[in-house]
């Protein structure tokens, strides 16, 4: 029988391995007392197993609040694998045998997924994104470098024509890709419908005039119901891409918007602190993205170098890699860099991740720019001309003397 394989770092006060068998009885066969029917037999069959334990250093306090009082407690990094016959291919089953009861379980005083191994025969049964890089990058038009996008600001207040026109702006500046923010998606002063009738027209009209056809990722974040009548909407209008709200609307209804498979879908993690920022609680993006991957999604955010937000540069460096990497015959998910981004930070961003597979946007960083958001998108462009080039950004503002004015705007001139 084929088994799935997960690793956590783990914090225990007791012995590690009777924490460890703990949690796979809680997360297979067993529960805290033995019951009748619990036999041998459907143990050998069903029970999940402890298959790797790594000790490593200890600490004289707990990382979790409401841990058992303890000398000092035990850290570790353990393997626990399961029959895919537990749960079949039913992904929420499957997360919560593998991210479910155990975080609250008393036997640890922290615990954390750091990956998860599946099988080839299981990935097998996913189709994956259905664009990805590759595809996201062709719907754009964009044969190499990154793609280069933004987000409408602000965030919430304007209303279809006033997001339309700004769409307008950026199209004839030559953006790749727009996006609603998060926090907008059918609000009564900006209707789906009304907002996507008046952006489709705009995009279709350079498309026409240009030959270029921007992607616009329209948040369809809601209800199931109403997310597959927008998502139908958008189909019809001639858009390319919805984007969901991965934490908010949760997997089953995610997977069931990929599964449509005729828009790229954008996934936004917003939320991702809670499950992630505490080093022993939560789970690692290495395994995030593979259960995002799995479920369809094409575009998943990874935050940015010298972002506004908590994460350091060396997270996002790995969730990069991450999204790119193998798995199976899944395509890679384009790996969106956001978060107060602007141009000064491509230069390290490509030094560190080595790739031009990325999705930039930059919102602030276009829209804020002091001579405006088209010459916003022209000053990304260059600083990504610059990165791939090998400039410093101090070399980069003497080459493209345009870029002195981003540079003293959002960063420090050199």
């Amino acid at each position: 029988m084929e088994r799935i394989t997960a690793h956590y770092l783990i914090e225990t006060p007791l012995d590690i391995a009777r924490a460890a068998e703990a949690l796979a009885g809680e997360q297979s066969s067993g529960t805290f007392v033995a019951v009748p029917g619990e036999t041998r037999e459907l143990k050998e069959r069903f029970a999940a197993r402890v298959e790797k334990i790594t000790p490593h250093d200890r600490s004289s306090s707990p990382a979790l609040p409401g841990a058992k009082a303890a000398a000092d407690y035990q850290r570790a990094t353990i393997e626990i694998s399961w029959p895919v016959e537990n749960f079949g291919y039913n992904l929420p089953v499957l997360l919560s045998t593998i991210q479910g009861n155990l975080y609250e379980l008393s036997q640890f005083s922290g615990i954390r997924l750091v990956d998860v191994d599946f099988p080839e025969a299981f990935l097998e049964r996913f189709l994956g994104p259905r664009f990805g890089v590759a595809g996201t990058k062709g719907l754009a038009g964009c044969a190499a470098g990154p793609l280069i996008g933004t987000i409408v600001k602000p965030s919430i207040g304007l209303s279809p024509e006033q997001t339309a026109d700004l769409v307008a702006i950026l199209a004839e500046a030559g953006i790749d890709f727009i996006k609603d923010d998060e926090l907008m998606a059918d609000p009564p002063h900006s209707p789906f419908s009304e907002r996507l009738g008046r952006v489709m027209r705009v995009i279709q009209a350079h498309a026409d005039r240009t030959g270029k056809h921007l992607v616009y990722a329209f948040n369809i974040s809601g209800e199931i119901d109403d997310m597959l009548h927008h998502y139908d909407l958008v189909a019809a209008a001639g858009g390319t891409c919805v984007m969901v709200s991965l934490n908010s609307v949760g997997l089953a209804g995610v997977k069931r918007i990929c599964d449509r498979g005729a828009l790229a879908v954008h996934g936004h993690r917003n939320g991702w602190g809670m499950l992630n920022r505490h080093p022993f609680l939560g789970v690692d993006f290495t395994a995030y993205q593979k259960i995002w991957r799995l479920a369809g999604v094409d575009q998943l955010h990874v935050n940015g170098l010298a972002n506004k937000f908590w994460e350091p540069d060396d997270s996002v460096i790995r969730s990069i890699r991450a999204c790119l990497a193998p798995l199976g015959r899944l395509r890679p998910v384009l790996p969106v860099v956001s978060s107060g981004q602007w141009g000064g930070q491509a230069p390290e961003t490509y030094r560190q991740a080595g790739t031009t597979d990325l999705l930039y946007l930059a919102g602030g960083g276009i829209l804020a720019h002091p001579a405006g958001p088209a010459e916003g998108v022209r000053a990304l462009r260059l600083w990504w001309d610059a990165a791939v080039a090998g400039l410093t950004v101090a070399e980069a503002v003497r080459k493209y003397p345009l870029l002195a004015q981003s540079a003293a705007k959002f960063g420090r001139t050199p």
